[in-house]
């Protein structure tokens, strides 16, 4: 017999066994949504348009909720929405209470916590939102010295503790609403928030208008758990495929489109 015929089946032993162990490590964490038939879907929905509850019919809607209901039936399941506090998002997803996060949450807003993201699926713009009588404050500069509200955990209070020497003082509130109200009672000078958000607040209420240049813009993506690779290479190639096939221009008009 040749002496290199035992080499070569110890060789073809150890490719089938290491083989065999690199397929047991990979994630489960695709099988076990296909298996469920759902997709638990994180968020906080006090961000309209991206997600609020409806007041008349109890059901959650805006962007992010059609976009999660069209990721889910490209990967043919069902997606379920759990509503949970902004504070505990990233904690709920570490635990196992969501298969992903789908909440107007940019990369900076993880807050350095080791996750995966998502392909970046929208760009939004940080902007300044004043009394709509305001004529003192126009732009970045006439901040200086001046009061803003934040909401805590935000893209829009990182961006603010950035420029913190430009301020005169930074208040931050658990949501938007809290310092809206308090813009509009003069106990504010202005606020930090996305853009969507500030058009959506100004068909509301009329009495405010964004000023100057956006402040920055945030990358917002799909945040799922650290390890979660086969899940995410799903999520991103039925992001591809809903662009290319026009339903996230749909969605994006929907509730994004300012008229």
């Amino acid at each position: 017999m040749n002496m290199k015929t035992p080499f070569i089946v110890m060789i073809i032993a150890f490719s089938l066994l290491f083989g065999t162990i690199e397929t047991s490590l990979a994630d489960a964490s695709l099988e076990a949504v296909k298996t469920t038939g759902k997709m638990k879907v994180g968020f906080c929905a006090q961000y309209p348009p991206f997600e609020s509850k409806n007041e008349t019919t109890g059901q959650f809607e805006g962007f992010d909720v059609d976009l999660g209901k069209a990721l889910a039936r490209e990967l043919g399941v069902e997606a379920v929405f759990v509503d949970a506090e902004w504070q505990g998002l990233l904690a709920g997803l570490k635990k196992g209470d969501f298969d992903m996060l789908i909440t107007c949450m940019s990369k900076s807003e993880t807050r350095g916590e080791n996750v995966n993201f998502s392909d970046v699926y929208y760009e939004l713009p940080d902007v300044i939102v004043v009394r709509k009588d305001e004529q003192a404050i126009s732009s970045r500069d006439d901040l200086r010295g001046k009061t803003v509200g934040v909401q805590v955990g935000s893209g829009s209070e990182q961006l603010a503790d950035s420029m913190q020497e430009h301020f005169g003082e930074i208040k931050r509130y658990n949501y938007n609403p809290e310092a809206f109200t308090d813009l509009k009672f003069n106990r504010l000078d202005a606020v930090l928030v996305g853009y969507a958000y500030a058009v959506q607040q100004m068909k509301t209420d009329p009495s405010f208008k964004v000023v100057g240049e956006p402040l920055a813009k945030a990358e917002i993506v799909i945040v799922l758990p650290l390890g979660a690779d086969t899940l995410t290479d799903q999520v991103n190639q039925a992001l591809v495929r809903i662009k290319e096939n026009g339903t996230y221009e749909q969605i994006h008009d929907t509730w994004l489109k300012v008229q």
